[in-house]
């Protein structure tokens, strides 16, 4: 584990001073057969990661731990396939090639499961790399926008190794960790990458529209990052004293907060707080998020706890698909054997907005793909897709169309649903194809 030492308020700043060093020389801490931990997100130590690829060739064997993570990742080139071995808890497009090429490995795992991983060594870590903003009077760090997994991946760490960023925000609740326990330092001044607000279309709109209108007052919402879940937001403007319990947030929430529609103060879990794990966004998001006590930052396995997400009246969760079957299978992870992103917090939140009182467990995606040629809405799901979100699970689902509302239907009326709120060119081809299904019986009528 990290060296751990009690230091007195007055002495840390030695002890600080005593750990810098140069980003060269911190990731020198890494051998060969060890396994890294990236912080994740926004909060991912770009330069460390920099330092420790140009070591390839002193390295082999390396496995490296990862959500998704924003900036370049080297480290799954094919050229350093025998010096690294990408593992993807969660696919983002910096390592989608490696893993559908087999260079980089996939695990399907519940967002909120992640921590208990690196907790029980199950996933064991043996140098963590982190991202953090400089330390407060009492020598306390934050680990800024991004703690879901990582206090847990620290904690499992036999080393600790982070960049101190003078741009990375402090956020407040369980966000800090005191210097004394991170082995070495690299100072560093360098913005946080930002994910620039992607322009609605008509589309996204009228999903937007659809989804506002199943959000009541008094709801608590989680919501990704995206066009859809941006213009899902544009659309709540009428509503009332809204919350918010989500794994993330995105600049979407900030208008709604400045016009004092969401309040957080119906929530049931934290009130009067903005709850979340990690944000990412442009730097308008991370100057608010910066020392602001209204948002409090907890781990994954609290946020995404399906009995902790349960708690909150109301409970709204919005999540995305890539493709839906006419009995409601949800898939979200991969488009047949191309994997594409993962799990997530996808059914932790189904399942927790489900078990609320009065809540709502919707799933948003457009009506097709490849500019209108293929149906999202499919009568199979196509071979080798994974199920993230089963059709015992499914509540809501809503394109551009409308709502169909599938939970405690039969698997005709969820057929009949479905095909309603499909792109109407694709109708007509989905119910010839369900009326051969046997529990049809030849009937979509």
């Amino acid at each position: 584990m990290a060296i751990e030492v009690n230091v007195a308020k007055t002495d840390w700043q030695e002890l600080y001073k005593s750990r810098l060093t140069s980003v060269e020389n911190a990731v020198k801490k890494i051998r060969s057969g060890n396994s890294v931990y990236i912080h994740s997100n926004a909060a991912a130590p770009l330069g460390l990661i920099d330092a420790m690829v140009a070591r390839a060739d002193e390295l082999s064997n390396v496995e490296i731990y990862h959500l998704l993570t924003l900036g370049q990742a080297d480290y799954s080139l094919p050229k350093f396939a025998k010096s690294f071995k990408a593992h993807a808890l969660f696919i983002g497009p910096n390592v989608r090639e490696a893993v559908n090429s087999g260079i980089a490995d996939y695990t399907p795992v519940f967002l909120s499961e992640i921590p208990a991983l690196f907790l029980t060594r199950t996933l064991p870590v043996d140098v963590c790399l982190l991202q953090v903003s400089p330390p407060d009077s009492h020598g306390y760090v934050s680990y800024g926008v991004s703690v879901d997994c990582t206090i847990a991946a620290r904690k499992s760490a036999k080393v600790v190794i982070a960049e101190v960023n003078k741009q990375m925000p402090r956020t407040l609740g369980r966000s800090f960790l005191h210097t004394s326990r991170i082995d070495h330092i690299v100072e560093v001044d360098r913005p946080l990458p930002e994910l620039s607000v992607e322009p609605i279309t008509e589309v996204e709109e009228n999903i937007g529209k659809y989804v506002a209108s199943l959000v009541d007052d008094e709801a608590t919402l989680q919501l990704g990052i995206g066009a859809i879940p941006n213009a899902v937001l544009k659309y709540l403007h009428d509503k009332k004293n809204l919350g918010v319990h989500s794994e993330m947030v995105s600049d979407g929430i900030l208008d709604l907060l400045d016009a004092g529609v969401i309040t957080n103060d119906a929530k049931t879990v934290l009130p009067g707080k903005t709850a979340v794990s990690f944000a990412m966004g442009t730097k308008r998001l991370y100057d608010y998020l910066d020392n602001n006590p209204s948002v409090e930052f907890q781990t994954s396995d609290y946020i995404n706890d399906p009995f902790i997400i349960a708690q909150n009246s109301k409970m709204t969760s919005i999540n995305s698909a890539l493709q839906v079957d006419l009995t409601g299978q949800v898939s979200a992870d991969s488009i047949g054997t191309n994997l594409y992103s993962g799990f997530g917090g996808q059914v932790d939140f189904v399942r927790g907005a489900a078990r609320s009182k009065g809540g709502k467990a919707i799933i948003a995606l457009p009506s097709t793909a490849k500019n209108g040629s293929v149906s999202r809405i499919t009568t199979y799901l196509t071979k080798g897709s994974g199920v993230v979100t089963s059709r015992a699970d499914v509540h809501y689902i809503v394109t551009e169309f409308g709502v169909a509302e599938l939970h405690g239907k039969n698997l005709r009326d969820r057929a009949k649903a479905l095909i309603a709120i499909a792109h109407p060119e694709h109708r007509e081809a989905l119910k010839k194809e369900a009326s051969q299904l046997s529990w049809l019986n030849g009937s979509l009528t």
